[in-house]
């Protein structure tokens, strides 16, 4: 399983990375790191209409991890 850190970056700069991960390896779990809601939303929405479910969960202190599986 792969992890992408986002925390810290603001739109659209977790898209770009969630795009170059896919890009890698387009059938491979992928978790996702966020650390605001527009990330959180924007990252959720794009993998859900590239077929991927997403699964938020809390990490505590406004860390969202978005699990992306097929």
């Amino acid at each position: 399983m792969r992890t992408v850190d986002a925390r810290g970056l603001s739109c659209p700069q977790p898209l770009v990375l969630l795009h170059q991960a896919l890009a890698e390896d387009a059938a491979e779990p992928l978790d996702v790191l966020v650390d605001n809601e527009a990330s959180r939303e924007n990252v959720s929405r794009a993998a859900a209409k590239k077929g991927w479910n997403v699964s938020p969960v809390d990490e505590g202190e406004g860390v969202f991890r978005l699990e992306l599986r097929k």
